[in-house]
């Protein structure tokens, strides 16, 4: 099929092609939401938010046996669930949003399940960089990514009770990766494409995630009725805690990170310019 297609467009099915196959386990997850929205009976004898624990346990075990994760993708994805699940009790309990169904494995209000939703981001990235073969460079220092990264954290935290300052976190967002530039292959050409940029493009991709949760009614937001679009400032939010999710990600695969200019190999620049033709 590639090789009927204008070059251009060969690559750009590739690219989507690879992110589909990288958003796997996340893919699978709203489906299920999808599927039991239409098809769940509040009669019957499980809950829905247990039943898609239930399920997504088993589907992490399935990508575990099948290789589709290595267990250091797992530990990352841990640490998701962890982080995840504590911003969940915590925003659910000041009043941002509600889990309005019923379920036995439910915590402060939150079902378990919803850890799980963080977690498919983290699955996300850490195949994406495996998938797309992923270089970040120049990448600013380390400690000052996670010093950023549990700034934006905390600041989920805290702007209850103190002033926002997302608008800072923000603007310290694009002035510490301005540089770094993320090179990925497709086949055997290599792309880049600023950081704050696939960050921003992400967030959108995530927004529409997050309708679909609300229009299956896993979760509403304060004042929000299913089927009501959420806010287009949410992107801004989930523009910030995907820096929280790379942090997290980099704390357990390092090897993409680089802090000087990335130069791709000779051996790949010699690929793209063909075979020599002989004098």
């Amino acid at each position: 099929m590639r090789a009927r297609l204008p070059f251009a467009v060969a690559e750009l099915f590739m690219f989507v092609l690879k992110q589909g196959w990288a958003a796997l386990f996340g893919g699978l997850l709203l489906i299920a939401m999808l599927a039991t929205d239409r098809l769940w009976n509040d009669g019957w004898p499980i809950a829905r938010y247990d039943a898609l624990l239930i399920y997504a346990l088993v589907l992490q075990g399935l990508f575990l046996v099948f290789r589709l994760e290595s267990w250091a993708e797992a530990r990352v994805i841990l640490l998701f669930h962890i982080t995840g699940t504590a911003m969940e009790i915590f925003k659910v309990n000041a009043g941002s949003w509600a889990y309005p169904g019923d379920g036995l494995f439910k915590l402060w209000g939150v079902p378990l399940f919803s850890g799980f939703m963080y977690a498919s981001v983290g699955s996300f990235m850490a195949r994406v960089i495996r998938l797309f073969d992923m270089r970040f460079a120049p990448y600013p220092p380390f400690a000052a990514t996670v010093a950023l990264a549990v700034a934006i954290y905390v600041n989920f935290f805290a702007h209850h009770y103190l002033p926002d300052i997302r608008i800072a976190l923000f603007a310290a967002t694009v002035l510490l990766y301005a540089r770094t530039r993320i090179w990925f292959h497709i086949g055997l050409n290599r792309y880049w494409m600023p950081l704050p940029l696939a960050a921003f493009l992400s967030s959108g991709f995530l927004w529409l995630a997050e309708n679909i949760g609300t229009m299956t009614r896993i979760w509403l937001y304060t004042g929000q009725s299913a089927g009501e679009m959420v806010s287009f400032a949410k992107m801004g939010s989930w523009y910030l805690l995907l820096y929280v999710s790379f942090v997290t990600v980099t704390l357990v695969l390092r090897d993409a990170l680089s802090p000087e200019p990335y130069t791709p190999p000779l051996t790949e620049s010699l690929a793209k310019q063909g075979p020599r033709s002989e004098a």
